[in-house]
């Protein structure tokens, strides 16, 4: 979406292609929901409308009508019952994404602060997302939303609809990025992809090439590359305000395909593969969203981007690798190589002794399994992981806390070296988390594993698209937001 407007101003004065509305329930009857703007013979047609339409205010259902009681089309979308943001967010973004082959949605809805508009500005954005690198769309995708309310002027509202806007492009940027094909988007592309976005930001980028990390002694992120005829890298991101109120590291996976190398994945289990590079996606925008919004912490982001792949240079099971903190590794299975690369860039950034340490991956299928496919586990230290959860229930997105336990620590000590790189069949998603505890040595951590939310198969809802989420881009930014040494 290039534009989202505030306009305070009658409806009448207002030349959009289509005017949104809302629908809710009152004493068990569904009535308009909509704002100030909308006159009391207007509100007395739409009444008409849902009444005559039989509209349901169930959170998402979109109806498209014509009357002539109205200049425009109209679209009515279920917000339930007493919305909060997070419910007016998903009925907006769900609207917007049904209303594509209309350039510009006039958003008609009650906004009583600066949060709800925000809400519904980000959701515009998030509704509005269409992939179309490969593939044209069928209808063009929503360009431009006024949201029309009687406090446009003032400055919370103003600052609330652009930060609602930023962040929700940075989602998008991050769900471009991981529907990308895997043979365009590989570790330099990437590489090369972060440097061009942090252009005409205070953001420093630094890129490490398959020279610099052997003699850096970045032993995983070299071992999961060494299959691929397209090298690791490692990139860091700098945004570093003055007078920072503290320093947040930000560590994000970036297989950019994960084809298991030679512990092979089955066909099936390789064909969403591209989106092995969530976390990093999301930790590049989270750190750009922080720098367009000058957010007063400093961020240090890590994207550890290799591509897994099967070859006679591949890493094989039984081979012993030696980390960037000096910790052996013995491989027992190929496909658990997130971990190898996420424990160099994490015992990497500890170095710069920041105040919070977050790691974000599509570590373990084990998070699907226990978790489903729309809540995210988050482990680590118990004050941070509640900020975690805390941050997410703000922005709309699920995180489960998940315990560390020691006793399936034992499942990852090798008989020959300092530890192995899978542990136990039960409990993955929680030994995954431990063997990377093991390298932020007494750093407040958390480690977040979006393995089943990072990518939706199924049809669209509410602003979630099919493919690429972004998922975590907004959580890392509320935090980041609320963040005080």
């Amino acid at each position: 979406m290039n534009t989202v407007e505030l306009h305070a101003k009658k409806l009448s004065a207002i030349k959009a292609d289509v005017l949104l509305v809302g629908a809710t329930k009152v004493d068990d009857e569904v009535v308009p929901f909509g704002g100030p703007a909308i006159t009391s013979k207007a509100d007395h047609a739409l009444a008409n409308l849902i009444s005559q339409l039989d509209i349901s205010c169930t959170e998402g259902c979109v109806t498209k009508v014509m009357s002539d009681q109205f200049a425009t089309p109209v679209a009515i979308v279920g917000v339930g019952e007493n919305p909060s943001p997070e419910a007016l967010r998903r009925a907006v973004g769900s609207a917007v994404r049904n209303l594509a082959g209309f350039a510009h949605v006039a958003i008609c809805l009650p906004t009583s602060g600066a949060e709800e508009v925000g809400a519904i500005a980000e959701g515009a954005v998030l509704g509005s997302y269409a992939f179309a690198q490969y593939k044209k769309c069928e209808k063009d995708p929503v360009e431009k939303v006024t949201i029309v309310t009687p406090i446009a002027g003032e400055k919370d509202v103003k600052a609330a609809a652009q930060r609602g806007a930023i962040l929700a492009t940075g989602v998008n940027r991050a769900r471009d990025l991981v529907n990308m094909a895997p043979n365009d988007l590989v570790p330099e592309t990437f590489a090369d992809y972060a440097t061009q976005a942090a252009k005409g930001l205070k953001v420093k980028v630094t890129i490490l090439d398959e020279k610099k990390l052997a003699a850096g002694g970045y032993g995983g992120i070299i071992a999961v590359g060494m299959g691929s005829d397209n090298p690791p890298r490692l990139v860091q991101l700098e945004y570093s305000p003055a007078k920072a109120t503290g320093h947040v590291s930000l560590v994000g996976k970036g297989i950019t395909f994960d084809s298991g190398g030679l512990s092979l994945k089955p066909g099936k289990g390789m064909e969403t593969m591209k989106c092995d590079m969530g976390g990093a996606a999301a930790v590049l925008n989270a750190v750009l969203v922080a720098a367009e919004l000058k957010l007063p912490v400093k961020v240090t982001g890590w994207l550890a981007l290799a591509e897994n792949m099967p070859s006679g240079g591949a890493q094989r099971p039984g081979d012993i690798i030696s980390m960037y903190d000096d910790t052996t590794v013995e491989v027992l299975n190929t496909d658990a190589e997130g971990r190898l690369v996420m424990a160099d860039a994490l015992a990497r950034a500890i170095e710069d002794k920041p105040d919070a340490l977050l790691d974000i991956a599509t570590l373990t299928g084990a998070a699907v399994v226990a978790l489903g496919e729309r809540t995210a586990g988050v482990m680590g230290d118990e004050q941070l992981r509640s900020d975690i959860v805390a941050a997410a229930d703000a922005a709309g997105e699920a995180f489960w806390p998940m315990p560390l336990p020691n006793e399936l620590k034992e499942g990852l000590k090798s008989p020959v070296a300092d530890l192995q790189n899978i542990g136990d069949r039960w409990g993955g998603m929680l030994s995954a988390g431990l063997f990377l505890q093991h390298f932020v040595k007494d750093t407040p951590w958390a480690h977040l594993d979006i393995a089943g939310p990072a990518f939706h198969e199924k049809a669209p809802y509410g602003y979630t698209p099919k493919g690429g989420t972004g998922f975590g881009v907004r959580t890392l930014v509320g935090l980041l937001e609320n963040f005080e040494k």
